[in-house]
């Protein structure tokens, strides 16, 4: 479809094609492609980055489907995220290839955590790479620090858009991200298990689920769960207030406790995140872990009570994603290709209720969805008043 030139956009007979003028990054203008209408095959790069989670599949196959059957569209794929744009490490995306993995946990793609921004020359390398390859536009599928990425690239000149993934559901401006309905729902059947394990034993049992900077898969699992405590991270632990909510269920006839502890919560004692080691990530993340075995070590010296902990860790990224979640995914992949034939570059899919809408991206990486007073509220609306 593509010359050695600038990019191309195919003819009404697909037979000829003609050189699209250049914006200053070396790609087509975005008016060109709203001229040329939305029914044109374009080759367009796609990409999964950061944390994988369930549905990433669904998307990848939503977005080649209906390109290649719709729009007649070839597509590449860059292996492991950003750092296969880097090192232009690509592979082809037919019909054949996304064939069946609808129902695939994972990413076909891989994915890695790779921030451009702090290599130097990173951005101008992307462009070089994308430019070499022959591309119209590019779909990044990832959370805020991927999309942070996109937003650059768009800012020198990239056509791109965004598809929202993350399990800790707290990228802005959307109501759900695909992922989060099965970490939720992989959460939810370990509480429930918890419960029995726990009652057997009078044990209390703290567990730590994902969550770094927002509390949604916790406050979720929690309530669905039947917890008998909730933290988060927008909320302070009040460790005497936990510990008397357990006691207070303990004298009524409730031997057991269960305490659901979002990875990000801050430690009572000095008001920072339980960490693994001292690196951090490309993007500056520490590596969080280990915030339910404090608290268990704390709840058994205050309350007498045998307590113990388990950390879910990665176990809510893996598996197949729910129905919910395939649909979700399959309707943001749909949406995307369309808003890349539409030329409206520099957005991302969102839900709105149950409607599929498009913001800017710039707004969508501007700060974190995290939980608000009126989700906070449902859980001291369950608690025992003491």
């Amino acid at each position: 479809m593509a010359g050695d030139g600038p990019a191309f956009i195919a003819s009404e007979s697909g037979k000829q094609a003609r050189p699209l003028p250049e914006s200053p990054g070396g790609f087509p203008k975005i008016s060109e492609f709203q001229n040329q209408g939305d029914r044109k095959a374009m080759r367009i790069g796609v990409l999964t980055g950061g944390g994988d989670c369930p549905g990433l599949n669904a998307v990848i196959h939503a977005v080649v489907r209906k390109g290649i059957i719709h729009y007649g569209d070839e597509f590449v794929g860059f292996l492991e995220g950003w750092r296969g744009v880097l090192d232009n490490n690509t592979v082809p995306l037919t019909l054949e290839k996304v064939d069946g993995i609808l129902i695939e946990g994972g990413t076909i793609l891989r994915t890695s955590r790779t921030n451009v921004r702090k290599i130097e020359g990173g951005i101008e390398k992307c462009v070089e790479v994308l430019k070499a390859n022959k591309l119209d536009a590019l779909i990044a599928i990832g959370g805020d620090d991927t999309q942070s990425v996109t937003n650059a690239l768009i800012e020198a000149g990239v056509p791109g858009v965004g598809v929202p993934k993350t399990i800790d559901n707290d990228l802005n401006g959307t109501d759900v991200c695909f992922g989060f309905d099965t970490a939720v729902m992989i959460a939810t059947e370990a509480v429930d298990r918890l419960h029995t394990t726990a009652e057997s034993h009078n044990r209390v049992i703290v567990c730590e689920v994902m969550g770094r900077d927002a509390g949604w898969i916790a406050l979720t699992a929690g309530v669905a769960g039947g917890a008998h405590v909730v933290l988060v991270p927008e909320k302070p632990i009040d460790l005497d207030h936990v510990c008397a909510i357990l006691k207070y269920n303990h004298d009524h006839g409730k031997k057991y406790g269960i305490v659901v502890v979002a990875e990000g919560a801050k430690l009572p004692d000095s008001g920072e995140q339980a960490t693994k080691g001292e690196k951090v990530d490309s993007f500056g993340h520490a590596r969080l872990s280990g915030i339910a075995e404090h608290l268990a070590e704390e709840i058994e010296k205050k309350t007498g009570y045998e307590t113990r902990s388990v950390n879910l860790g990665h176990t809510q990224r893996g598996g197949t994603p729910t129905a919910y979640d395939r649909m979700l995914a399959t309707r943001y992949g749909l949406a995307a290709i369309d808003l890349v034939h539409q030329g409206k570059f520099g957005r991302l899919v969102v839900l709105h209720g149950t409607k599929i809408e498009d913001i800017p991206l710039a707004e969508a990486i501007a700060k974190n969805r995290t939980v608000d007073d009126s989700f906070l509220s449902i859980l001291t609306s369950l608690e025992p008043k003491l």
